[in-house]
């Protein structure tokens, strides 16, 4: 009975620490997040995650595809309009491993592509004065086309520590009436096929220059009419023994 007790809070244990490791988007609530705040139902035969916040890749490895699961939530976790004020929110016991490389992204054509529609760059999930920063609240630009199945994106290039890209996706409505919207490409690092980053050391700009480089990419209203100023594209599934992309 004490064996059988304490195996099992053991095992509470570890998963505590996995789950409060690394950072993980709350809000809108990603898909089967078990932090999330008002998250749908799940989608059938989907289980929720309680390593939430791990990494899709670490050490040079792809743990998971982009956006975690492919399958969406069978109803939007937000919706919004076009020229609105939003703000994501974060759970405030994971480790920020000294800031790093943040962007908030949108898809239109089921995570093929993203388009970036905010930045932080260096310091992420810190302020100037190096308070912790749980929330972001920036303006949704009052160009990107309205969507029933838009994805919203948060990705993450830690500074400190293994070398790992983080991304957790939520399904939203956005009600808007342009066409296309023109943007960054989403940048991304430390995950197979493409570029990796070392450690920042206190260099803030390590890596930058991906992101300053980044093509630029239009998405349309219409889901399969992105275009790119380069032939990089993305896939939702890990690369297949793709070369290193220049993200030029």
């Amino acid at each position: 009975m004490i064996r059988s007790t304490f195996c099992r809070f053991a095992a509470l244990m570890v998963m505590a620490t996995s789950v409060w490791t690394h950072m993980s988007m709350i809000s809108p609530c990603p898909r089967y997040n078990s932090l999330g705040v008002g998250c749908p139902a799940l989608p059938r035969g989907q289980t929720i995650d309680y390593n939430e916040s791990s990494p899709i890749a670490s050490g040079g490895v792809a743990l998971q595809p982009f956006c975690k699961y492919a399958t969406p939530w069978p109803t939007p976790a937000a919706r919004w309009t076009a020229g609105q004020s939003i703000t994501v929110d974060f759970a405030e016991y994971g480790s920020e491993h000294d800031g790093g490389m943040c962007e908030w992204s949108l898809s239109y054509d089921n995570g093929t592509s993203f388009v970036v529609i905010n930045r932080v760059l260096g310091r992420c999930f810190f302020d100037a004065q190096n308070n912790h920063v749980f929330n972001y609240t920036f303006t949704l630009p009052a160009n990107v086309p309205g969507s029933d199945s838009a994805i919203f994106a948060w990705s993450w290039v830690n500074a400190m520590g293994n070398r790992e890209f983080y991304m957790n996706c939520a399904d939203v409505v956005i009600d808007g009436t342009s066409e296309s919207f023109s943007g960054p490409q989403m940048t991304v690092l430390n995950y197979p096929g493409y570029p990796s980053v070392p450690e920042f050391m206190g260099n803030y700009s390590t890596g930058l220059e991906y992101y300053n480089n980044a093509p630029t990419i239009t998405v349309y209203a219409k889901a399969n009419q992105t275009t790119t100023s380069t032939t990089t594209s993305m896939s939702a599934d890990p690369p297949q023994s793709s070369p290193p992309s220049t993200m030029t």
